[in-house]
This record gives structure tokens, C-alpha cells and sequence, in this order.
């Protein structure tokens, strides 16, 4: 191991919060598929045109936009908060909100109804959580594990010294150094991003529905304001406080798609 890297153990707590994030992350988009398609009839393939369109829309094809624009942009974008809050909110607002368009007008005319809407909904954000929030967990874990077993100074030694066995051990010292509550905050931030994209899901069947782009426009607003908003508010409040900020608003957001959702039932019987 290199001169200088001081290794710790992590702790219970921070290895709990792990877990518990872990959970939340992978047990709710599941629970929330099972009693969705118990409760509604909505169809299980929705869910994973849901989860689908993220993967093509966040993952692959956003991804590839970000990485032009940086190269075009360099350190301009990079080293000012409010311009990268504003372009990272608006770019995530126009590539998932216009996913969720397509995959709606072109792979859900046979069942365009509030309950698909609902279940595609459950997985665009559900697919979010595993494969961000839920693989990191797992990865967070067995590093835990590995560092609390006394494998640490192994490990780097398999990295090599120099730059790389500092790099590793800068990012794995985190599990230590980090204050265990903030391990629970993936997890609380998941709740709050799987209400977000039912509620944006259910806005863009709207706008299919009732042919209103208005709907479509406002799902690009509000998912770009809480993108930005976010970052922005992580500059000056502690995590907790803008993660219970962001779960008091998307829960208002989920209210407010209920009352849509039971007005729409109202309607048709």
C-alpha cells in the first residue's frame, strides 16, 4: 500500500444505511409493479416499456448529447454552477419527457388508459433506481466489506502503486470519511425520483390523450425545475434538507395526479 493511505473501518451504521438504501431501491419499483398490476389490471409489459424508454432516452442517447456539448463547451459549462444546473436540468427535461412521448404515441396506442400510464410510469423511475441507485448500493457493500476484512491494502496492491492505487483508494476512503447518515439519502432521494416520474408519466398521457402539448411542456418545465432546482440548493442546504424539500414536492406532485387519476375515473363511470 502507498506511503500516507491511512485505512478505517466503516461503520455499522453507514454499512445499514446501505442496505436500507439497497431496499428502497430495488424492493419499491418491485412492490410498487406487483400491487400496481394486482390493484389495476395495467399491463406488466408497460412497466418495462417504461424502463426501456429510460435506458434509450437518460442513458444512451442523452449521454451521447452531454458528451458533444462538453467537448464543445469544455470548462465554460463545467465551472459554473447556474449554467450546468440549468443545461443538465433542461437537457434531462427534454430527452426523458420526449421518451416518454414516443413510447407512449408509438408503443401504448392499444392501452393508452391512467392505469398503463400509472404502470409506465412506475417503471421509467423504478429502472432509474436499480441500475443507478441499486447497482452503487451493491458496489458500496462489498467494498464495505472488503475494507472492514482487512482486503484494502490487497486490493491496491492488485491496482499498482501510482496514480491508479490513489485514485482507488481516494474513491473507497469515501465509505469511511462520508457521515453515515448520508448513505441513507440515496434511498430517500429514490422515493422521491420514483413519485417524480409517475407524476411527469401521467402529465405526458395527458398531453397524448387529450392531444394538450400544454401538458408536455409543463412535464419539460417541472422536471427541468427540479433537476436545477436540486443541484442549485446542494450548493447552500444541507442534503437532508434538500432531499425532504424534494419529497414534500413530489409528494404534492403525486397528490395532485391522484385528484387527476379519480377525476378521470369519475368521468368514465
Amino acid at each position: 500500500m502507498l506511503t500516507g493511505m491511512e485505512v478505517q473501518t466503516v461503520s455499522g451504521a453507514a454499512i445499514f444505511g446501505m442496505v436500507v438504501s439497497l431496499i428502497i431501491s430495488v424492493g419499491l419499483p418491485i412492490a410498487l409493479l406487483v400491487v400496481w398490476r394486482k390493484k389495476s389490471g395495467a399491463k406488466i409489459s408497460t412497466f418495462f416499456i417504461g424502463a426501456v424508454t429510460f435506458v434509450i432516452a437518460a442513458l444512451v442517447l442523452e449521454q451521447v448529447f452531454h458528451f458533444v456539448i462538453v467537448k464543445l463547451t469544455g470548462n465554460v459549462l463545467l465551472d459554473n454552477i447556474w449554467l450546468y444546473a440549468i443545461y443538465g436540468g433542461l437537457a434531462a427535461g427534454l430527452f426523458e419527457e420526449t421518451g416518454r412521448l414516443a413510447a407512449m404515441r408509438l408503443c401504448m396506442k392499444k392501452r393508452l388508459d391512467r392505469q398503463n400510464a400509472i404502470m409506465y410510469g412506475i417503471g421509467h423511475g423504478g429502472i432509474e433506481a436499480i441500475l443507478i441507485a441499486g447497482l452503487s448500493g451493491i458496489s458500496n457493500i462489498i467494498s464495505a466489506i472488503l475494507v472492514n476484512s482487512g482486503m484494502l491494502p490487497t486490493i491496491l496492491k492488485s491496482v499498482g502503486d501510482g496514480g491508479q492505487a490513489e485514485a482507488a483508494y481516494t474513491q473507497l476512503s469515501a465509505l469511511w470519511t462520508t457521515p453515515a447518515y448520508l448513505f441513507y439519502m440515496s434511498g430517500l432521494e429514490r422515493i422521491s425520483a420514483v413519485l417524480l416520474h409517475i407524476s411527469l408519466s401521467y402529465m405526458v398521457y395527458l398531453a397524448v390523450k387529450n392531444r394538450k402539448i400544454s401538458w408536455f411542456i409543463s412535464a419539460i418545465a417541472i422536471h427541468a425545475l427540479i433537476d436545477a432546482g436540486t443541484i442549485l440548493l446542494a450548493q447552500v442546504l444541507p442534503v437532508l434538507v434538500v432531499e425532504l424539500i424534494l419529497l414534500a414536492f413530489t409528494g404534492c406532485m403525486i397528490y395532485g395526479v391522484v385528484m387527476l387519476y379519480r377525476k378521470e375515473q369519475l368521468h368514465e363511470e
